[in-house]
């Protein structure tokens, strides 16, 4: 038989249709050795190598008795258990905020080090966490490997995948602690928490207009700047406000999304809308169903 070299310096037979590994011996340490018949890595132990082949057959054996969601080694389940259990058993000693797991816990320390050990090897840029400048490979790559199970779409955040599944389900998990509203975006629960404050964040570094969202002040800059960017695709007419165009649109479309609720009549634009309503205001109209 033809032999492979593992790991540990030892060298591995070509499995035999009777066994499922290969017992060699180190020739540094003279401990016997267990080889993969996959990929040829070496084990000091039965039991790695037999939860080592489990990343090329895909078995997850050890199955979660509250929520059903199955895992390939034991202390994965043990560890995800601790979301079920609210067990949080490591504590940070600068600030005090605990963790279900260990590695959570050390990632949560470069907030206080500031340590961003993790490095883009194409831009530079750096991270705290390896699995941010993982996600932000993909800006490079192009990948975006979450895609949608009811649509279709991919993204290349996890996070926006889930942003995005809300729109199918409708679900809002985000609230207003001053007027109950409720959103299914965080950042848009920020934005909406300055109406109640007032808070205004974003100077214009020419005029120094404050605004909420730093949306509204990239649109305001259009001003200054003299920069229509949104086109329409069928007059080409330019707006310095998406908004704005989004209202123009509705000339071509005739579409009307702005109702009355007294009289019923409908508008394409909100203002108009709003002025409209100054007619019925005073006064009370009534509508008769026609027997």
């Amino acid at each position: 038989m033809e032999n492979e070299l593992g790991e540990d310096g030892a060298k591995c037979k070509t499995q035999s249709k009777k066994t499922d590994c290969t017992e060699e011996t180190s020739k540094d340490t003279g401990k016997v050795l267990y080889c993969c018949d996959v990929c040829k890595k070496s084990f000091s132990r039965k039991r790695t190598l037999t939860a080592h082949k489990r990343t090329h057959t895909g078995e997850k054996p050890y199955h979660c008795d509250i929520c059903g969601k199955s895992f390939s080694q034991n202390h994965d389940l043990n560890k995800h258990k601790r979301i079920h259990t609210g067990e949080k058993q490591y504590h940070c000693d600068i600030c005090g905020k605990s963790f279900s797991r260990n590695d959570h816990l050390n990632i949560h320390k470069h907030t206080h080090t500031g340590e961003k050990p993790y490095h883009c090897d194409i831009c530079g840029k750096s991270f705290s966490r390896n699995d941010h400048l993982a996600t932000h490979k993909n800006i490079h790559t192009g990948e975006r490997p979450y895609h949608c199970d009811i649509c279709g779409k991919s993204f290349s955040k996890v996070g926006d995948l889930a942003t995005h599944t809300r729109i199918h389900t409708g679900v809002k998990p985000y609230q207003c602690d001053d007027c109950g509203k409720s959103f299914s975006k965080s950042d848009n629960l920020t934005n909406h928490k300055r109406i109640h404050t007032g808070e205004k964040p974003y100077p214009c570094d020419v005029c120094g207009k404050s605004f909420s969202k730093i949306s509204n002040l990239t649109e305001h800059r259009h001003i200054h700047t003299g920069e229509k960017p949104y086109h329409c695709d069928i007059c080409d007419k330019s707006f310095s406000k998406s908004s704005n165009l989004t209202s123009h649109k509705r000339i071509h479309t005739g579409e009307k999304p702005y109702h009355c609720e007294i009289c019923g009549k409908s508008f394409s634009k909100g203002c108009n809308l709003t002025k409209h309503k100054r007619i019925h205001k005073g006064r009370k109209l009534y509508h008769f169903d026609m027997c």
